[in-house]
């Protein structure tokens, strides 16, 4: 794969090595979002049927992307709601308990969190050590040795969002299945960038902020559902999820039951008419370069960096372990990540800090020169 960036709006001399904060709009997701503006001038051009076939396109390309029944997929707003749509719905047994993994993003946290107030359970929480080589393997470790067969559920990240670290889903997910623990995965940092299958893994849930790696707008979320949860008690009552809910006639002629698979967990109004075609089309674009090149392509880019890392001494953890799209660089002791996060951007360089690590994150927009860039200002 060649540098995708003529396929970008972003200006000539900005290196923006922040994929993982936001990606930037395709020109054609942009295009897709006027079209979609422009549509409601006249709202006669919008039929009732549009209100289902919008989101057809979008489930079957995730469907796709992770290896699931399009009828499993969810449209969200946000990954806290899916995280929440489905933790609600994981019985409780007496002495149970749920996992998570350290400096897990906070919708993930909370959501096991209020599940574990709510019944009583303890939350473990896994932590990655830092002051040991090869930390992702040990991390990777810990966490199969902590289940057992009062795990009521795991809720992670495939790939943490402030280090990097990659995690073994297929084997977690082995372990889950065999002690009847429920895997729950945060993908945002990892779907769209990074091969994933939910069958060969045994996920349960993944659930996907679009406006990272999916390359969507904001304010959207997929997920992947098992059937195991298809008579689960969604979030909101939506009139769409409703069988028959096409007849515009007869919508007060109420249903007791929903759609198959998980529509029911859709959020109200998912057929947004101007968000639902913006993802349709990022989707499209992502299958067509395929996850296998993106994560490649990635790769190439940022052996430089992590040759750069070695020679200063930082700590680089096996490949194994890493994402290459998204890596974390531990700061040394007592420098101020904020005053470094301004002076790369004086210089047009954008990643982000987070905790104590400077994220950077890599995409098909990028090159050479962004990541020579780089490396030249935190060289000075």
């Amino acid at each position: 794969m060649n540098c995708q960036k003529h396929l970008f709006q972003l200006p000539e001399g900005l290196h923006y090595l922040n994929c993982a904060y936001m990606s930037p709009l395709l020109k054609s997701v942009e295009e897709k979002g006027i079209e979609g503006m422009q549509r409601k001038r006249n709202p006669v051009s919008i039929k009732p049927v549009d209100f289902f076939t919008g989101v057809v396109g979008v489930r079957e390309k995730f469907g796709r992307m992770v290896n699931c029944d399009p009828a499993q997929v969810a449209v969200m707003p946000a990954v806290s709601y899916g995280m929440n749509s489905v933790i609600r719905n994981i019985p409780y047994r007496k002495g149970q308990h749920a996992l998570t993994i350290s400096e897990e993003f906070p919708s993930c946290y909370y959501t096991a969190q209020r599940w574990c107030k709510d019944h009583g359970a303890e939350l473990k929480v896994i932590v990655r050590k830092d002051d040991i080589p090869l930390k992702g393997k040990d991390w990777n470790e810990r966490i199969l040795e902590a289940i057992n067969s009062d795990t009521a559920f795991v809720v992670m990240a495939s790939v943490h969002w402030m280090n990097g670290t990659s995690f073994d889903m297929e084997k977690i997910g082995a372990r889950c299945m065999e002690l009847g623990a429920k895997l729950i995965v945060d993908g945002s940092q990892s779907v769209g960038a990074l091969p994933i299958d939910v069958q060969a893994c045994h996920i349960d849930a993944l659930i996907c902020a679009a406006y990272k790696w999916l390359m969507g707008p904001y304010s959207t979320a997929l997920s992947y559902i098992h059937e195991d949860f298809n008579n689960g008690v969604p979030l909101e009552e939506s009139w769409m999820t409703r069988p028959n809910s096409e007849r515009f006639d007869r919508l007060t002629q109420y249903e007791e039951g929903y759609k198959p698979g998980a529509i029911r967990f859709d959020v109200g109004q998912s057929s947004n008419f101007i968000f639902m075609p913006m993802l349709d089309e990022a989707l499209r674009q992502l299958l067509d370069w395929g996850m296998e090149e993106i994560q490649e392509y990635a790769r190439v880019l940022s052996e430089p960096l992590i040759n750069y890392f070695l020679s200063k001494g930082a700590p680089v953890d096996d490949e194994l372990y890493r994402a290459h799209h998204l890596m974390g660089l531990p700061l040394p002791v007592h420098t101020d990540g904020e005053v470094l996060v301004r002076e790369l951007q004086s210089r047009n360089v954008y990643v982000s800090l987070r905790g104590s690590n400077i994220r950077i994150s890599i995409n098909v927009f990028n090159n050479e020169e962004d990541v020579g860039e780089l490396i030249a200002a935190l060289d000075q």
